[in-house]
């Protein structure tokens, strides 16, 4: 045995929150690891808690609306330098309230297919091009 220990991975889930056929991206603020990227809002998964609850939770506290309509759509794994991330991506296509940035970020609707994939998380690098896809 080499004594290498494994790390767990990160449990994130992320919404692609959809309203007029546009999807929702935030930037990530001054202050937090990979600040200046565009990422899918969410957030880690807390003890206890299902997916799509920790998605609620995430887009209430981050950007102040409810998710009333959440669909699974994927899950993906990725590596960063800190650690191993697994990504669990729900589609969001109804929710109460209006976005309003809670934790400094900007945001912005993109169509799909016109958003530039190079702002984005490299976990996101393949997820962007595949919302130009129906959501089946």
């Amino acid at each position: 045995m080499s004594g290498a220990t494994s790390v767990p991975d990160l449990q994130v889930v992320a919404g692609v929150v959809w309203r007029d056929g546009r999807f929702l991206a935030v930037e990530r603020p001054e202050g937090k690891a990979h600040a200046g990227w565009w990422e899918f809002p969410g957030g880690k998964v807390e003890a206890g808690e299902t997916l799509a609850e920790a998605l609620i939770r995430e887009l209430e506290e981050e950007l102040s609306f409810t998710s009333t309509e959440l669909v699974f759509w994927r899950e993906k794994r990725f590596v960063y330098p800190q650690g191993p991330v697994r990504l669990h991506f729900f589609h969001v296509t109804a929710f109460s309230g209006e976005v309003i940035p809670l934790e400094g970020q900007r945001f912005a609707w993109f169509a799909p297919g016109a958003a530039d994939v190079s702002i984005f998380l490299p976990a996101n690098a393949d997820i962007v091009p595949a919302l130009c896809w129906p959501l089946a």
